[in-house]
């Protein structure tokens, strides 16, 4: 690309056309965040702005345009905090779906949308599948959470019981490398849930515990699970560095190695919306 810009909104109409003809795989990354509390230390827009700094940084090494974040989100269960916004799951997928049809009608055959918010992902992957069903074979949909390309040993200091899972470490400290003008460590209690660890899987009880209007607020009286007192704009850039790797190789080993795994062109009855 001759722009310098790699945010599909800033650029004029010649250059997006100059870049869906000259890329091998025309990608749109779209950040999916929310406006939610995250304590009484971060920005309400932390899901969103995280993703979007994401895809920013990876766009050059994905040769991607980013769009526009989605800055509503699944979010009902911070139901219950002062200023909250979301959508139903509903609405978010038809939002994934819509978008998702239009970005290939108009030449990308790759649209990704990262997460930054957890249950964002349930329903961004049913906008995904949605969109599948009526898109050609050589068009690609897909979401996920940023986290999901960390490998275990990375998540653990990331997001996890022993980091926290809400404006924690992991969080703040990622918020603070974007501008520290939008953290105050200062005003930073938080919580720390309880949670019963002598069975296999205690993050498995993640699911059932905060699906439901309300069920975070009901768990974290001041929205922060995880202390962040650690975190640092310096710690920030080594997440960034760990997530941004992560986020680039998944997206480009998947555009490298589908044509292998996919044998077979998808069933007409799934292009037929049936």
């Amino acid at each position: 690309m001759s722009t310098v810009s790699r945010r599909l909104d800033e650029l004029r109409h010649p250059e997006v056309e100059a870049y869906v003809e000259s890329a091998e795989t025309p990608t749109a990354l779209i950040p999916v965040g929310t406006t939610e509390q995250h304590g009484d230390h971060l920005a309400m827009g932390t899901d969103a702005f995280i993703p979007t700094e994401i895809c920013e940084r990876i766009a050059e090494e994905t040769d991607a345009l980013v769009g526009p974040p989605i800055n509503y989100g699944a979010s009902d269960m911070h139901a219950g905090y002062t200023g909250v916004t979301y959508l139903n799951y509903r609405t978010l997928a038809t939002v994934v779906r819509d978008l998702a049809y239009s970005l290939v009608e108009g030449g990308f055959t790759d649209v990704v949308f990262v997460s930054g918010h957890l249950t964002n992902d349930y329903a961004a992957k049913v906008g995904a599948n949605q969109a599948s069903h009526d898109l050609s074979d050589d068009a690609y949909v897909y979401a996920f959470p940023y986290w999901d390309a960390l490998s275990g040993e990375d998540m653990e200091e990331y997001l996890s019981f022993e980091a926290g899972w809400h404006a924690n470490v992991g969080e703040t400290a990622a918020v603070m490398a974007i501008d520290e003008g939008l953290v105050d460590l200062e005003s930073a209690p938080f919580d720390d849930p309880a949670m019963p660890q002598d069975i296999d899987n205690p993050g498995a009880m993640l699911d059932p515990l905060l699906i439901g209007k309300g069920s975070y607020y009901r768990v974290s009286p001041n929205g922060a699970w995880g202390d962040p007192g650690e975190a640092t704009a310096e710690l920030g850039e080594e997440y960034f560095a760990t997530i941004t790797d992560a986020v680039a190789e998944l997206i480009n080993t998947f555009q490298d190695v589908r044509g292998e795994l996919y044998q077979r062109e998808r069933p007409a009855r799934a292009r037929e919306g049936q």
